[in-house]
């Protein structure tokens, strides 16, 4: 099969997107004269940019017009005829665009509602240990070899010049928010945290625009003078490049965590109510997972975290110690 022109689908979230990144470098590797698109959600296109080895990121606007948008957007692709398709999403409307984008060969996940169009159909197996870098590779084993690739993001040397000015003294990055509470290490951990940290150096709170309001309560009542509200300020390749710098980076299971797997930095993740073996913890070379010592039969409530703790106590959360985090900088 002759391989020109290849469509990659991710249209899920941030922490997704990343973890997908691991197949442009294996299809770049293995197709390195192909074209390789990248179909992401809107809000996520910023990941991509000027990457090196992705001709166009397209942007589905799932909030606007969704499925008027979703038409326009199928358009496009069957106008182009891609020989590949690999779509990483498992659900209908990325199913949809593949079974419709006339390329001349396409690969999903069986659980896909749309993976009866397929002409390959990859099992998609969660809570068996397999990494989420592994199960993408399925997708493109038989193209490739059994060789995964991790993920990996290409902040520019623009993105790298906006962070120097923090980078004037040995600094750790925090990450304290998760769209999903239960994957949130509480705030008040995060403070005795910062508080009980035997490090001189800045300490960094990163986060969205959305996430400040919680940084700023964790800065003021750990009172530490070294500590700075960055939520907001950074651009999501800029937050990576100064995550790439980092003593350490404390992470919960969210999209930080996979910064830093992207850019190989030093990572603590810390991990709630799911757990590590779900396929999603951190691939850096220097990666640390802290959780709760105890087993709770109650853990892990839920593959994607939840809004609150169904049984009121958090216990996952609240009983990770201070001294655990701690010990991972010695």
């Amino acid at each position: 099969m002759a391989i020109r022109q290849i469509l990659v689908i991710q249209t899920a979230f941030i922490g997704d997107v990343i973890l997908a990144t691991g197949l442009l470098e294996k299809l770049h590797s293995n197709y390195p004269e192909a074209e390789i698109d990248f179909l992401v959600r809107k809000g996520n296109e910023s990941l991509m940019n000027e990457h090196p080895f992705v001709r166009e990121t397209i942007v589905w606007d799932k909030k606007g017009e969704k499925y008027r948008n979703l038409f326009k957007l199928i358009g496009r692709v069957r106008k182009t005829r891609y020989d590949l398709a690999v779509n990483v999403q498992r659900f209908a409307n990325s199913g949809l665009i593949t079974a419709l984008s006339k390329a001349g060969h396409k690969i999903g996940f069986d659980k896909n509602p749309f993976s009866w169009t397929f002409n390959e159909k990859i099992p998609h197996e969660i809570g068996n240990g397999v990494h989420e870098v592994e199960r993408n590779h399925a997708l493109i084993r038989k193209l490739t070899d059994d060789q995964y690739r991790k993920p990996k993001l290409y902040p520019t040397a623009q993105d790298f010049e906006a962070i120097k000015q923090w980078q004037n003294q040995p600094y750790i990055c925090m990450a304290p928010a998760s769209v999903w509470f239960t994957k949130q290490y509480p705030k008040e951990q995060w403070i005795r945290l910062i508080k009980a940290l035997p490090f001189e150096g800045n300490i960094f709170l990163l986060g969205a625009p959305s996430d400040k309001n919680l940084c700023d309560e964790i800065k003021g009542k750990s009172a530490h003078a070294n500590v700075q509200n960055l939520c907001g300020q950074l651009s999501l390749l800029q937050s990576t490049a100064l995550m790439k710098g980092a003593v350490m980076n404390y992470v919960n299971d969210s999209a930080p965590m996979h910064l830093a797997s992207a850019i190989n930095a030093k990572t603590c993740a810390i991990f709630c109510s799911t757990i590590p073996e779900f396929g999603f913890g951190p691939l850096s070379d220097e990666s640390h997972i802290v959780q709760i010592e105890e087993q709770l039969e109650c853990r892990p409530c839920g593959l994607h975290g939840k809004k609150a703790c169904p049984k009121g106590h958090f216990k996952c959360g609240f009983d990770i110690s201070t001294e655990q985090l701690i010990a991972v900088l010695t």
